[in-house]
């Protein structure tokens, strides 16, 4: 029987077979996932801060904790390792946020725009619908999807 995880990434890849796709993918995913814990960010909440990391919001805690947990149901090793990168896109978040202050929004909101244009570019390519079309949750499967071929590569067991 294969593992809920298995199926879904199996499932994913049925409308991301095309080589340019999958590079669209590879480059917009990222941003998306990066652009909406840039949106997260802007919330007003308290502020959590920490010697050379710099401040994440009480919001932000609380949307890393709930993915994690999405994550961790899939795989203990994937929801590890997506809670160094979410950590790892959050410093950035937070360096935006403070360069650019009260305009930072708009550098996430071309991101997550112009990725997203990507995003029905790759799938046009492709001749597939997204996912995300038929089951929400395929919008956090996309970002643990790379993952995995990163993790196969390594011949790390996810």
């Amino acid at each position: 029987m294969m593992r809920k995880i298995d199926l879904l990434f199996a499932e994913y890849a049925e409308s991301h077979r095309n080589a340019t796709n999958k590079l669209i993918h590879w480059i917009c995913v990222p941003l998306i996932f990066f652009s909406i814990l840039g949106f997260i960010s802007l919330i007003p909440a308290p502020h959590f801060c920490v010697r050379f990391f710099g401040c994440i919001s009480v919001i932000s805690i609380a949307g890393v904790i709930l993915v994690t947990v999405f994550y961790f149901r899939l795989s203990w090793r994937i929801s590890s390792l997506m809670v160094l990168v979410m950590l790892f896109l959050e410093y950035f978040v937070y360096h935006i946020n403070i360069q650019l202050q009260h305009d930072s929004w708009i550098v996430f909101a071309t991101i997550f725009i112009i990725s997203w244009i990507g995003q029905f570019y790759g799938h046009k390519i492709e001749g597939k619908k997204p996912s995300f079309l038929k089951d929400l949750q395929f919008l956090l499967v996309g970002p643990i999807w790379l993952l995995h071929f990163i993790l196969k590569k390594r011949r790390i067991r996810y």
